[in-house]
């Protein structure tokens, strides 16, 4: 159901730290534009915590009409309260949006029982469920024997695998068969693609949605030599948008390439010119800037 390139979309601000609907639709149609399969908005990379609960509705209201059913639209509605999680996933299924993302609950740390009732509860709503696997954000991981226990749920169709194990794609294919593994991590990508992963939910998209999306294309076709040159040519970037917290170098990295200013919330705070002058010139190495 869910397979291909989806990217992780950042949330746009203005100078003023306000939410930049304009941009966004602009964000929206490049994706478009350059083939990806669908877009995720207010996870991780779109700055969820720092968005207040009417501006993480927005968000999600604006990027769906943006996509305007010609990509798919895999909504972060995720929170460590189910309650909320339950509340904002009904706000994004009344908006239109194609699925949610569910991340882990974080620092209450539930047992697995816990987890497989949050879920669960989630899913029941009706909306197809991502289930965001990230325990080195989370402190808690979504261990097999749950998401086997999950993926009979009608309405749990996939898993973001951000643990950085490819031993995990292998079991997840063997005990969960139905359940759909999308990588978390743009480098992993292609191996976990070659032992059963469908694609991935991508940070490097933002910067260069054509190039990630044919990656994933090749791999998908069979086409491995083509796939393997890619992601040889995009290793850097997808190395480096991570020398800081994600997603301060992305952002960094649009404004290099004049698709927004690299406004954030704090916490989050702009990089050091040592790492600003890194990522520029992986961006000029990859003949991006």
């Amino acid at each position: 159901m869910f397979v291909g390139t989806y990217t992780a979309l950042v949330t746009p601000f203005r100078a003023d730290g306000s939410l930049d609907e304009d941009s966004l639709r602009r964000l929206v149609e490049r994706q478009v534009e350059a083939g990806v399969d669908g877009v995720v908005p207010v996870g991780t990379t779109g700055e969820s915590p720092t968005l207040d609960y009417a501006e993480h509705a927005r968000v999600i209201e604006v990027t769906v009409e943006a996509a305007a059913r010609r990509i798919k639209v895999i909504a972060g509605t995720g929170s460590n309260s189910t309650h909320e999680a339950v509340d904002l996933t009904r706000g994004a299924m009344a908006a239109g949006a194609d699925a949610t993302l569910q991340v882990t609950p974080y620092y209450n740390k539930p047992s697995q029982e816990g987890l497989y009732r949050h879920f669960a509860a989630v899913a029941d709503i009706g909306l197809p469920v991502v289930v965001y696997n990230i325990p080195g954000r989370t402190a808690r991981d979504v261990d097999l024997d749950t998401l086997a226990r999950l993926a009979d749920h009608p309405r749990i169709v996939a898993v973001k695998e951000s643990t950085g194990q490819i031993e995990r794609v292998s079991e997840l294919r063997c005990r969960c068969p139905n359940l759909t593994v999308l990588s978390g991590d743009d480098a992993l990508t292609l191996p976990m693609m070659v032992v059963g992963a469908a694609g991935v939910i991508s940070v490097a998209s933002n910067v260069a949605p054509r190039e990630v999306a044919a990656m994933v294309r090749h791999a998908r076709e069979g086409r491995w030599e083509e796939a393997r040159a890619l992601h040889a040519r995009l290793y850097p970037l997808f190395r480096d948008l991570f020398i800081d917290t994600n997603p301060i170098p992305v952002k960094a990295a649009m404004e290099m390439l004049g698709l927004g200013a690299a406004v954030y919330r704090l916490p989050l705070c702009p990089m050091s010119e040592d790492r600003l002058d890194r990522l520029r010139k992986t961006l000029k190495a990859g003949g991006m800037l």
